[in-house]
């Protein structure tokens, strides 16, 4: 028999979703994001970059500004208000102590129970290598949750009024091939669907398709490939780890 995922805690009422690019989120978790919007809880976006490097025929200066307002844009539709950049360079965002203390400030600020990042690990599914980008900014955000409560790590933050958060309860990883656990997909699709196709630019760099018809095939694809495992419920999933 087929593991069942379990559903997502409920019992929070903040989250921050770290990631390294603009429409990371939108491919795949925004659905989810939707929902717990819906139920009142507060969840930030922090990006570590702005995406600055993704769009080959748009140079850099001009195609951040450009990547900034989509990504508001997208977050705006699943109830997002409070969208933060770190101005890491997007293509080779390092993983160490600065990309660490860059997100433990953001937990110490925003205080979450619950951390949201992608996919950490060197390959989706050992099929297709994953970025460094994504790489590094998963594992800082797995790092920094347990760093925010420490304040001894980043002494520095304490020193600039950000006292020590150690309210962490989960880090929850999305785009992964081990999930755990996993969030309706039926309520918040329709707007996931919208939050993704905010990204248009960039859509229409990636594929020739019609941009509303790709975005929806393709999340389509991704919530009904868990339904098997949560109910028959098309689902977002996630690897929860529990601090």
């Amino acid at each position: 028999m087929t593991q069942q995922l379990e559903p997502m805690p409920t019992d929070w009422r903040r989250a921050l979703a770290v990631v390294a690019h603009p429409d990371d989120l939108e491919y795949g978790c925004a659905a989810a994001v939707a929902g717990w919007t819906d139920a009142g809880r507060e969840v930030t976006y922090l990006l570590a970059s702005r995406g600055e490097a993704g769009i080959d025929a748009i140079a850099p200066e001009e195609c951040a500004p450009l990547r900034e307002r989509e990504q508001r844009a997208s977050a705006a539709e699943v109830g997002v208000s409070a969208v933060e950049f770190l101005d890491h360079r997007d293509g080779v965002i390092e993983y160490g102590p600065a990309l660490r203390r860059d997100i433990a400030a953001a937990v110490r600020r925003y205080r979450p129970e619950l951390v949201i990042t992608l996919n950490h690990r060197d390959t989706w599914g050992g099929v297709a290598w994953n970025t460094p980008d994504h790489r590094a900014v998963g594992r800082a955000a797995l790092d920094a949750a347990g760093d925010a409560g420490n304040r001894w790590i980043f002494p520095e933050l304490g020193e600039q009024g950000l006292e020590p958060w150690d309210g962490v309860r989960w880090v929850a990883v999305a785009g992964t091939d081990r999930p755990t656990h996993a969030v309706d997909a039926t309520p918040g699709f329709e707007r996931s669907v919208r939050s993704l196709l905010a990204h248009r630019t960039y859509i229409e760099v990636l594929t020739d398709e019609d941009p509303e018809a790709y975005c929806r095939a393709f999340l389509t694809g991704t919530t009904g490939a868990a339904a098997e495992r949560f109910g028959g419920r098309p689902a977002v999933t996630f690897e929860v780890f529990t601090r």
